[in-house]
């Protein structure tokens, strides 16, 4: 067993030290991807993703090549020194010479056998998927993107074009097919990129070394024009050109063909760099036309050359280059690393989320802060609005909810195998799928099981964030994604100004849960604030309906408000418009379909507030709008109103249909309360609207016998004369 362990130990070390030359490196950055907007590269290498390294054991073709494979990488750097051999020796040879020599036809040969085994090998080295990053192992889809993409121009670039020409019978033009090889200067670009991600290698060295090499090559490349501008003339007229006019102290360029190759070029590159230089000493100068004006294009592209090379030096020197500071970032990531002994998988994470950061540019968001506030929420809406109303947990939220939550969302990018929400972790952040795949997993699976696929513009972390409870599973992606964050704060803060949305919001969250996490969700610190906004709401909605400010309440409903959500007492604003007498207020409430029938916590309903405080008008729009008096206990609310000698109230109540013989606890009519106090008025009113004089109580007493009582004998013959009156109309009914 210690054996065992000691190898392991032996292995694990081998493994740390094969991989300290690629703690250090910065991978190839790839430009040829694109993101969903075509907007953003995503120049990854696959090898960052462990994932991708299973993916290459399952999704393998046949013979395919790695782009990591240590053998393709030392072809890949065979290859750049023939790229940069043919990028300077094809201007020369298409200057210089009308048919090679012998011993660099040879080499030539051996160039272009070179390229077309490169073409060969192109078919077989698989690529990233620019959408789902994951590397393509497939023989016919590689072989596709090549033909697509390079082939073409790197097969006509290996034709053999001295040979081509001498067969046409020095045709000159073609040998303007050479300038096709150029296109393998684009290695030499690449190549340079490398290095200035690489940050083993002083970044200062490396730009300035490119900077001379487009100086040079620029130049070189002119030398060459400037000669073959001089060699297409008649050897009549070579005397009329730049170099065979050229007298340089005794030494005559007449006949300059029959000059060393050498004095030549060299001659000529003098004439390209002083010209760039704008120094020309006067010596050496345009002759004729087709020279003036070729100086002319030159010295203008020199202007631009110049701005470049000036442009690049200052941000050298003040440090203002994205990829210096992404070195400079990745520089400190790496000490980090190094000096806390973070571990192999954990430094690729980190490195490969900060190059990711680095080539979406999605943290240029920095870029709009100095936008206005109504210009930037006009790009989010248009970026990420579209995305939001697809969420599930949105649906039947409003536009105005959904605009807010486009604004407060941030953009982020996951490599495949990179985790999003950690199993049992409890989280602030809200995520959204907008593109690529994730994957819930646990982080103890059995054999054999399948991890859960989840669907596009699903929300991930929602029940952690809510609850405050720790996730059930890990998720992670499968395959380059991009998500949509949202903070809880940020999601709160929309919340409480839509707090209707936020109710939606809960009952999409309840929907399809189990019974222990519906009682979570409900019990949520977010339910508790939603249940908050909706009573200080409701509070608000009906200070403005007391207050009689239409123009409050009509904001208050626009923002989201429920017209029938009560206060404390269980009264709408209804009620309170009501009881107050505002019609405006009453009619808009109506129009907006506000419950016209509710009743609060005494049972009374907004007609019943109308009729209580006389507002004659208010009841009316009221009853229009099809509102029935309905008073929970008729009886007590009627003999209420006697005992106050309220009567307009009675009058009003009894002329909306109140039964005048309704009865209290004690079975008393109202009548026996105003035979009892002496209220000779309201016992008129009352037996003018059907009350009757024979009605019991619990005691057995009519109205009669409590106005006898009380001694009133104007009363007592009143329901005397009324007692004859109801006889004689039943006695007639009888009949």
């Amino acid at each position: 067993m210690e054996r065992s362990r000691n190898r392991a130990r032996e292995e694990d070390d081998d493994n740390e030290s094969e991989t300290d030359e690629q703690r250090y490196s910065v991978e190839d950055l790839n430009d040829s991807s694109k993101s969903w907007r075509n907007k953003h590269p995503f120049n990854l290498l696959s090898s960052q993703s462990s994932f991708n390294f299973r993916q290459s054991q399952s999704q393998s073709h046949g013979f395919i090549i790695r782009p990591d494979n240590r053998w393709y990488v030392a072809w890949s750097h065979f290859i750049l020194i023939w790229a940069i051999y043919s990028s300077f020796f094809t201007p020369l040879e298409f200057a210089f010479f009308r048919g090679l020599p012998e011993n660099l036809f040879l080499l030539d040969v051996a160039g272009q056998f070179t390229f077309f085994l490169d073409i060969w090998i192109s078919f077989f080295v698989a690529y990233t998927d620019p959408h789902s990053y994951c590397l393509v192992y497939h023989r016919h889809l590689i072989a596709l993107r090549y033909l697509k993409s390079r082939f073409l121009i790197d097969i006509l670039g290996c034709l053999p074009w001295d040979v081509i020409y001498r067969s046409c019978g020095r045709k000159e033009v073609v040998r303007y097919m050479l300038w096709i090889r150029l296109s393998r200067a684009v290695r030499v670009t690449e190549f340079f990129e490398k290095l200035e991600k690489d940050t083993r290698i002083n970044y200062l060295f490396t730009r300035i070394v490119k900077l001379f090499v487009v100086e040079l090559y620029c130049t070189h490349t002119a030398a060459c024009i400037f000669y073959y501008l001089a060699t297409t003339l008649p050897p009549s007229e070579e005397g009329h050109t730049w170099i065979g006019s050229l007298q340089l102290g005794d030494y005559s360029y007449a006949d300059f063909r029959h000059i060393d190759l050498w004095t030549r070029y060299i001659t000529a590159l003098y004439f390209a760099v002083v010209t760039m230089a704008t120094v020309g000493y006067g010596e050496i100068h345009a002759v004729n036309t087709r020279e003036m004006i070729f100086v002319m294009l030159y010295v203008s592209l020199d202007m631009i050359l110049g701005a470049y090379l000036l442009g690049n030096m200052t941000a050298l020197i003040v440090k203002g280059s994205k990829t210096e500071r992404f070195r400079d970032k990745m520089a400190e990531l790496i000490k980090y690393m190094n000096r806390n002994k973070l571990g192999k998988s954990i430094g690729k994470e980190i490195k490969g989320h900060v190059r990711l950061q680095y080539e979406s540019s999605y943290s240029d968001a920095s870029a709009l802060q100095d936008l206005p506030l109504a210009l930037r929420a006009k790009i989010s809406n248009k970026l990420y609005e579209p995305y939001i109303k697809q969420v599930p947990l949105f649906n039947g939220c409003s536009d105005g909810f959904i605009k807010k939550i486009a604004i407060k969302v941030h953009e982020e990018f996951f490599l495949p195998g990179e985790v999003i929400v950690e199993e049992g972790t409890t989280g602030d952040q809200l995520y959204f799928l907008c593109d690529g795949k994730l994957e819930k997993v646990r982080n103890q699976e059995d054999e054999g099981s399948v991890p859960t696929i989840i669907p596009v513009n699903s929300s991930i972390g929602d029940i952690s964030v809510v609850c405050r409870i720790p996730e059930a599973r890990t998720v992670r992606a499968s395959e380059l994604s991009r998500l949509l964050r949202v903070d809880k704060q940020a999601l709160v803060q929309v919340i409480e100004i839509h707090f209707a949305d936020g109710r939606v919001i809960i009952d999409n969250l309840l929907h399809g849960r189990e019974h222990h996490l519906r009682k979570k969700i409900l019990e949520s610190s977010m339910a508790v604030t939603i249940e908050r906004c909706e009573s200080e709401l409701a509070m608000r909605l009906n200070c403005a309906a007391n207050d009689g400010d239409l123009h409050r309440l009509r904001h208050l409903v626009e923002a989201g408000a429920d017209p029938n959500k009560i206060d404390y007492h269980g009264q709408s604003p209804l009620h309170r418009a009501a009881a107050m007498g505002y019609e405006d207020i009453v009619q808009f409430l109506i129009q907006i379909d506000a419950n016209i029938n509710l009743r609060d916590n005494c049972g009374k309903t907004p007609l019943f507030e109308a009729i209580k405080n006389g507002h004659d008008g208010v009841a009316s729009l009221l009853e229009e709008a099809g509102a029935a008096l309905e008073v929970e206990s008729p009886g007590i609310c009627l003999c209420e109103a006697v005992a106050r000698n309220e009567l307009d109230f009675l009058a009003r109540l009894l002329a909306n249909g109140i039964n005048p013989n309704s009865k209290n606890y004690n079975l008393q009519t109202p009548l026996h309360l105003a035979a009892a106090e002496g209220l000779f008025q309201v016992s008129v009113v009352l037996l003018q609207n059907g009350a009757s004089v024979f009605a019991t109580d619990r005691w057995g007493r009519t109205p009669l016998d409590e106005a006898r009582v009380g001694g009133d004998h104007k009363l007592v013959q009143l329901l005397e004369d009324a007692k004859r009156t109801q006889v004689t109309e039943f006695s007639a009914a009888i009949r």
